[in-house]
């Protein structure tokens, strides 16, 4: 049996998702984007030793923000107040933020990196952007339909 969810319950569930969400979502761009494909580095107004170096603390921040959902997800499986479909919703609203965020903050005002090089990247952040406002507007929907269930 499920207990009712209080008001921190849900937050813990929202905050748990959104952290998953920025983390799994820095990790594909790290591991796509910089590793595999070498488009870019985190960091790419210097050396390419300094955009491992930043690459490599990209990927920490990554994995520390999805560890820490986890353990955060564990705790509200023990207390039985994990809500799955809102805890979805958190992280396609944490991944498309963290891609939006990339996309006009550090691509666009800052440049401190592109997402490719050498190419017509008009493409590439429109791609990069509606995707990043899709996750969002999904994210959203979730988490306010199961607010509005969990409050019935």
């Amino acid at each position: 049996m499920q207990k009712r969810k209080s008001h921190t319950d849900i937050s813990f569930n929202i905050w748990s998702g959104i952290f998953f969400g920025l983390g799994a979502v820095a990790f594909i761009d790290e591991a796509v984007f910089h590793q595999l494909l070498h488009w870019h580095h985190f960091y790419d107004l210097s050396t390419t030793s300094i955009g491992l170096i930043s690459d490599g603390l990209f990927h920490a921040f990554s994995w520390f923000a999805t560890v820490a959902s986890l353990f955060m997800v564990a705790d509200l499986k023990k207390r039985r107040v994990f809500n799955f479909k809102l805890w979805m919703g958190a992280e396609l609203l944490g991944a498309g933020s963290f891609q939006l965020y990339d996309g006009i903050i550090q691509h666009k005002l800052m440049r401190i990196h592109q997402i490719r090089y050498n190419v017509e990247i008009i493409y590439y952040d429109i791609a990069w952007n509606v995707l990043a406002a899709i996750l969002i507007v999904i994210g959203f929907v979730l988490i306010k339909k199961q607010i509005n269930l969990i409050k019935k």
